[in-house]
Parts: structure tokens; C-alpha cells; sequence
């Protein structure tokens, strides 16, 4: 699998990295398969959080591969943090405790990557600094990171916070491309031409900041699938016919056609099934033209001016 780096970390990782989300509702020894599978393929980042199964999902990741320093030491850990019962906290002592309960749930001493999960409205940035400098100077974390965050967002963060911000982890799919719509629409009055984020994908590739793709086969706000679903007729017969031609599945072109961006977006998916994360890592290897991706963009209903 190809690399990708990281923002401007010394971070090289493979460029489609494991959601662990659903860990919890599998066996120990389907869990135990799928991680295998996945560092076998060149996947050595995994995605947590620690509201993923109630934070049973690090328990059963770290269980299932019964984790000790020697294969700790091949895999990239991320997780998040924020994300309450009812409401958002981004205070220092939530982000100090949920750290501590990672780790512990995890078997390991530190968190390669900490991410802050959904924007907390009483986010006091000063508290984030303080809570991020403890954890990097005690060595719990070693990089930091956001999820579903606006421009604006992060500059304030980052107005205090001493620690580079190496990540965005925002939904994107071919069926979900609110930050691709705005910037092909630009001085029309149409509906895509409305800049709903502050044009991240820009903000993030001049601040060398890496975008990872959740959700990356759902349309709408994780409505669900899109691949194979007959409700998306055109896209799916595109996909088809790009498959067989590359001689891959229809989901790994759909992986292709974010890794074709020039943003270096990394997919996070979330599949538990051994095969069809094989299949999925086979994007990597895949080349879309210029031609293909836009062909791709408009099956998906997308309208050029």
C-alpha cells in the first residue's frame, strides 16, 4: 500500500487507515482476524473513540490482538474525545480523563494521535492548551488533531495550543462532497456554490493539515451505503463498469476516487470483514484519470456550470 504523511508530522502511514468503531460487536477472534488483515494490506493506522461502543470497541481491539509493546509498535493508535451524553466537553479535565481511560482500555502507554471529536460551542481554548501540553509533555500523546471542525475553529485552537494540529477528520464520500461542490460552483447562485465550511479543503492543504475521510461509502448524514444501493442507479453502473475494467470491486473505486484528490485525503473505513478489506486496500493501486473522477462526480449527481 502507499504512504501518506501525516500533515507535517514525521508520521508515514499507509493511506487508508481502519475505523474501529464497530469492533465491539464482533468475536474476539473475528477482531483478531480483521486487524491482521489489515496490517498484512499496509493499513496500520486505527481509528478510535472513545464513545465507540460505549469504550468497549478500544477494549475489544486491544483483547483481540492481546496487546503488548511488540505489536504496539507497528500500529499507529488514534482516538478521540468530546463527545458526551447529551452535549460536547472540551475541558481540560474531560480530556485529561478520557486519555487516561483510552490508555488503560487500550494496554498501552501512549496514544500515537489524539483527535477533539465534535466542536464543543463552550470550548475555553486556553483549556485545550493545557490539557494537550500535560498530555505531550507526560508522554500519554505524542500528535493532535480535530474532527468536524471549521476554519475558524481551528485557528482559535490554534491561537493557544503549542502542539501542530496534524489532522481534520471530516465525512466525505463520492455521495458526500459539500467541500468539492462549493469550489467547482464558485460565483453561481445555486445551492453547491454555498461555502458551508469555510473551504477546508483548501485551509487544509496550505496549512499541511491531513484530511481523513469518515464515512466514506454513505450518502447524506450517514443515511447509509451508496454502493450497490439501487437507489443510485448511475453511479453504481459507473462504478461497475470502472471495476471491472480495473479489475477491482466497486468500493475500491469509490476509495480511489478520494485518494485521486491531490489533498492526500486518507479513507477511514470500517468494514469487519477481512475480504472486503482486502478488496477496499486494492484502491490503493488504483489510478483514476482526470476524466474518470469527474465522470465519477457527475453520475453522483453533480452538475458542472
Amino acid at each position: 500500500m502507499k504512504k501518506l504523511k501525516l500533515g507535517n508530522s514525521s508520521l508515514e502511514v499507509g493511506e487508508i487507515s481502519l475505523g474501529c468503531m464497530r469492533m465491539h460487536a464482533v468475536s474476539k477472534e473475528d477482531a483478531r482476524n480483521v486487524i491482521e488483515n489489515a496490517m498484512e494490506e499496509g493499513i496500520d493506522l486505527f481509528d478510535h473513540a472513545d464513545i465507540y461502543g460505549g469504550g468497549k470497541s478500544e477494549e475489544a481491539f486491544a483483547d483481540a490482538i492481546d496487546m503488548n509493546p511488540s505489536i504496539r509498535e507497528k500500529m499507529i493508535l488514534q482516538t478521540k474525545c468530546g463527545i458526551r451524553k447529551g452535549f460536547f466537553d472540551f475541558s481540560k479535565e474531560h480530556i485529561l480523563e478520557s486519555v487516561d481511560n483510552s490508555l488503560k482500555r487500550l494496554k498501552t502507554d501512549y496514544i500515537d494521535i489524539l483527535l477533539l471529536h465534535r466542536p464543543d460551542a463552550l470550548v475555553e481554548p486556553e483549556e485545550v492548551a493545557e490539557a494537550f501540553t500535560k498530555l505531550k509533555e507526560s508522554g500519554k500523546v505524542c500528535h493532535f488533531g480535530i474532527s468536524n471542525q471549521n476554519p475558524m475553529q481551528i485557528e482559535l485552537l490554534k491561537k493557544y495550543v503549542k502542539q501542530d494540529l496534524i489532522i481534520n477528520q471530516l465525512q466525505f464520500s463520492l455521495m458526500h462532497t459539500p467541500m468539492i461542490d462549493a469550489g467547482v460552483n464558485v460565483n453561481m447562485q445555486n445551492d453547491p456554490a454555498t461555502v458551508r465550511d469555510g473551504s477546508l479543503i483548501e485551509y487544509s492543504r496550505l496549512n499541511d493539515m491531513t484530511i481523513q475521510a469518515w464515512s466514506p461509502f454513505q450518502y447524506g448524514m450517514i443515511k447509509g451505503p451508496f454502493v450497490g444501493n439501487e437507489q443510485f442507479p448511475e453511479v453504481n453502473e459507473k462504478l461497475q463498469e470502472l471495476a471491472e475494467e480495473k479489475g477491482v470491486t466497486d468500493s475500491a473505486i469509490a476509495i480511489a476516487w478520494i485518494l485521486r484528490h491531490p489533498a492526500k485525503i486518507q479513507p477511514v473505513v470500517g468494514t469487519m470483514t477481512p475480504q472486503r478489506l482486502s478488496d477496499i486496500a486494492k484502491a490503493s493501486q488504483v489510478e483514476l484519470t482526470r476524466e474518470e473522477w469527474y465522470e465519477l462526480y457527475r453520475t453522483a449527481g453533480n452538475e458542472l456550470p
